[in-house]
């Protein structure tokens, strides 16, 4: 695993990174299909792209009941 802070456009700068590597593990905010649409997707970029296989981490909702710590 290796670790960049690298400027750019993040779907080219990711699939550029992952040009050589086994697997390229994204995040995904979960803002649903239609402001994908309208916004661009950049875990949808890297998969229709990338040379290698790539997993989409989808980020989970979680609250917090008042006093939790």
């Amino acid at each position: 695993m290796e670790t960049l802070a690298v400027e750019g456009q993040p779907a080219p700068v990711l699939l550029d990174a992952a040009s050589d590597a086994d697997l390229l593990v994204v995040g995904s905010h979960g803002h649903g299909r239609f402001a994908g649409m309208l916004m661009g997707s950049v875990s949808t970029h890297c998969m229709d792209h990338a040379n290698c296989p790539v997993v989409v981490v989808r980020a989970e909702a979680r609250f917090a009941a008042a006093g939790d710590g």
